[in-house]
């Protein structure tokens, strides 16, 4: 399997080659001035349009090219200017007025070579082709459910060019999320240019295939199962504006989606980062001389979700009586060990608007056998449970969980049949409405209780290909989620949050299961990486020693 892999990279390599002719081999560079920093990622983005992605592996891969007006200051969810240098908030928070730095550099290519730097018309594009359903690009690759998901198409009033610098975006109501969204992957800043070049030529679709950005890396290539390549950036905006020398030359992610497998090649030193190393792994890591672990809190969960719009989930009383089944415990201390807690709500407990009040779900089979009975299903019946195919940093493994969940079920006459396909087709059941039962998680995107709250749960959310797998709606959350949105109040926002809380507990849409710290391995020739609460995998400003 590894050397079929190699192979189709291009590896020549013998036996005693070095760890820098390898890497060499990855990128085309000599052995002596490969800088070449390898990661071993988990899996396959799912597209390269950071307006189309929406899994942490799709937004890692597309935030090493791309940048957005403003973003989060890396391991942290605290808002700085990004491609524009500053803004201004008036009309009651309903219209925000962005200045853009000047002499940003788009990306070149083997078919493109931008004649401009970036300017208005670019985040006018960037913006308007997910807003506009009759605008060319928004149907190319996908239809931006995220956006839709968010609420966006309905908030925005306008987004109007100023001049070349400026752009001014208009709200229809005051909405406390609209700049931290904005910091968010469909927030990337697109080449114009290169857009309309492209629909010339008939190819729209490599605006994903061959993307261009302004980030700290440009594409090389992407081969699915293998690898996505990149090259460093030498005019990037922040390395040139702090006159900066590049840091490594070329970036590889390896795409190596058994955890196993990713920790044999960092240990033999095919790659410098790892994802996600196993619970059962993290001794290995920190006593090897070579290998260190990075570890940090993320805003994440992990839950099963029951799909409300397929029979028997149609029935409350199923939904809680599938709750009531579950040792999560025992599943956190089996799978997650002292990385894991328990979850009691949509929210982690770091988060300001988790509600402390609500307790531990309970376990408890003989009450969950009586609410089958009540619902009509005292012998029990027959389902199907999803599992995740990969590795992710909300659930290590995904398999386990659902053996454990299997066996749970299993006691109260719920006879569940183990399915899973590969992580693209995974996401596309998922998000398609086909299982009854599944296993996924979230990292936020943005550090605010409704990136939980109302993208997962929301009703808008529940419509086909929404992120809301339960496919549940229910008018009064709905109505808390959305009345949080509209004001800044912290402690308004926060009651607003604490009774829909309430309401989730009491419908059941979901098993929330655990909340995890995030591992991450390294090389100790590594230097500045680190992790960050909101799942981005950053390689900005990493460097490699000798």
């Amino acid at each position: 399997m590894r050397r079929r892999a190699r192979d189709r990279i291009g590896y020549r390599v013998r036996a005693a080659a070095t760890v820098a002719v390898m890497l060499a081999a990855v990128t085309g560079a000599s052995p002596g001035q490969a800088r070449t920093l390898v990661y071993c990622s988990e899996g396959n983005p799912e597209s390269l349009d950071p307006g189309l992605v929406t899994t942490t592996t799709a937004m890692s891969a597309a935030w090493q090219m791309f940048n957005s007006l403003v973003e989060f200051a890396p391991g942290t969810t605290d808002l700085r200017p990004a491609l524009a240098e500053s803004w201004q908030v008036s009309d009651g928070g309903r219209t925000y007025d962005f200045t853009l730095r000047a002499g940003v550099r788009f990306h070149a290519n083997a078919g493109f070579t931008p004649s401009r730097p970036l300017n208005a018309d670019d985040v006018l594009f960037s913006f308007l082709r997910q807003w506009k359903p009759d605008h060319p690009y928004h149907r190319v690759g996908g239809d931006f459910a995220y956006f839709r998901d968010l609420g966006l198409a309905g908030l925005i009033e306008g987004i109007e060019r100023l001049d070349e610098r400026r752009v001014r975006f208009r709200l229809k109501e005051p909405d406390a999320t609209f700049l931290p969204n904005l910091a968010q992957a469909f927030g990337s800043i697109l080449s114009a240019e290169y857009a309309e070049q492209l629909a010339r030529r008939g190819v729209p679709e490599e605006l994903a295939r061959a993307p261009v950005g302004t980030g700290p890396f440009r594409f090389v290539d992407y081969r699915p199962d293998v690898a996505v390549r990149y090259r460093s950036f030498p005019e990037y905006w922040r390395r040139a504006a702090a006159a900066e020398a590049e840091t490594v030359e070329a970036l590889v992610f390896s795409i190596t989606p058994n955890t196993a497998v990713r920790l044999t090649k960092l240990k033999a030193g095919e790659c410098h980062v790892m994802a996600f190393p196993g619970t059962a792994d993290l001794d290995a890591v920190r006593t090897d001389p070579d290998l260190a672990l990075v570890s940090g809190e993320e805003l994440n969960i992990a839950y099963l979700a029951l799909n409300t719009a397929r029979p028997p989930m149609t029935d409350p009383r199923v939904r809680r009586a599938i709750n009531l089944a579950i040792d999560r415990r025992a599943i956190v201390e089996a799978v997650y060990g002292p990385a894991g807690t328990v979850a009691h709500n949509p929210l982690p407990p770091s988060s300001w608007a988790f509600h402390r009040d609500l307790p531990e779900p309970p376990f408890d089979r003989e009450a969950a056998a009586r609410l089958l009975a009540e619902a009509g299903l005292a012998e029990g019946f027959e389902t199907d449970l999803w599992f995740l195919p990969v590795s992710r940093p909300y659930n290590p493994n995904g398999r386990r969980v659902a053996d454990m969940i299997r066996v749970d079920l299993s006691r109260i006459g719920v006879r569940a049949r183990l399915v899973t396909r590969d992580w693209t087709a995974y996401r596309a059941a998922l998000y398609g409405g086909e299982p009854t039962m599944m296993l996924y998680g979230w990292t936020s995107d943005n550090g605010d209780p409704d990136n939980f709250m109302n993208v997962l749960l929301g009703c808008r959310a529940a419509e086909p290909g929404g992120a809301n797998l339960a496919r549940w709606c229910d008018p009064g959350y709905d109505a808390a989620v959305q009345a949080a949105r509209r004001t800044d109040d912290r402690e308004v926002r926060t009651r607003l949050y604490r009774d829909a809380q309430v309401r989730f507990r009491e419908a059941a849409p979901w098993v929330p299961l655990a909340h995890t710290l995030v591992h991450m391995a390294i090389r100790r020739t590594v230097n500045g990486f680190r992790t960050d609460p909101l799942g981005r995998t950053l390689f900005e400003g990493v460097t490699l020693t000798e």
